[in-house]
């Protein structure tokens, strides 16, 4: 697949997310799970781990694409179309007796209550809020991880080739980045990528997936484009995807995993390397 092919040739707004899609390395969530860990009381540091291993195994309940209710210790299925939520989890898998047939959109995601767990940054997140750490100190974790990873070796890696696609991209077509990350983060680790410089646009501190369908109605406003005519480039299916999706939006999805959901407008890919 390359920047010329059908839709990508069309297509003249690309909105790409940073965290997991820019960089692909993944070393950097056992680092974050690590500090969390740390923060914690010793007696629940074998406990902690424990889940996290199990997590990164696939035998535990909490997995990208769930949503945590962090006061009723649940796990729920979450419906990126009809946006409901359904078949709730214990903490130790058990299916619990409870149904949901209210509409819960994405801006209900207060990640204080309710966690979208939409990439690999969130399982460790929620296992340190089920463990009593407050969210103030996850996000000093959170914090910390992001120096280390743009002040350290080894953290990241350029996809090769990505600079030049995007220099090539930015003179035919509107090219924005939209990230989660603070403004000091995103400078930081856009340099040691090698990736400034190449946005004509950049919306920080973006609250995705709460505030996504917002940015989007913005960005098209803005730059004159219709809905069809532009692309969601991320990795993260609750945060970049699914809103473009219902949004009448392309998306390009990158997922390790073989996808259980069909939509003519979704791109799934293995790596950014398979659209250079």
């Amino acid at each position: 697949m390359s920047l010329h092919d059908s839709y990508l040739d069309t297509c003249h707004l690309f909105i790409f997310d940073l965290d997991g899609t820019l960089y692909e390395d993944t070393l950097h969530f056992d680092h974050f799970a690590y500090k969390l860990k740390d923060k914690l009381p010793k007696e629940e540091h074998e406990s902690f781990l424990r889940d996290f291993t199990q997590v990164k195994e696939g035998l535990h309940p909490l997995s990208i694409g769930k949503v945590y209710d962090t006061k009723e210790d649940l796990f729920w299925t979450w419906d990126p179309f009809t946006e409901k939520i359904s078949n709730p989890e214990s903490w130790n898998g058990e299916q619990v007796e409870r149904s949901s047939d209210e509409p819960f959109p994405a801006s209900t995601f207060d990640f204080e209550r309710w966690i979208a767990i939409g990439d690999g940054w969130w399982p460790p997140y929620v296992l340190a809020r089920h463990y009593g750490l407050p969210m103030s100190e996850c996000h000093k974790a959170y914090d910390e991880t992001k120096v280390d990873m743009s002040s350290q070796q080894g953290w990241l890696t350029e996809t090769p080739g990505l600079r030049s696609f995007l220099e090539k991209m930015k003179k035919e077509k509107t090219i924005v980045l939209m990230t989660n990350s603070e403004a000091t983060d995103v400078d930081r680790l856009l340099k040691e990528l090698n990736l400034q410089d190449l946005f004509h646009d950049r919306i920080t501190s973006a609250t995705k997936p709460v505030q996504t369908n917002e940015h989007f109605h913005e960005l098209l406003k803005r730059y004159k484009v219709k809905p069809e005519e532009a692309v969601s480039i991320g990795d993260n299916f609750m945060n970049e995807i699914a809103p473009a999706l219902q949004y009448g939006m392309h998306a390009i999805w990158l997922t390790p995993d073989e996808p259980n959901i069909e939509h003519e407008k979704l791109h799934p890919v293995r790596s950014l390397t398979d659209i250079l």
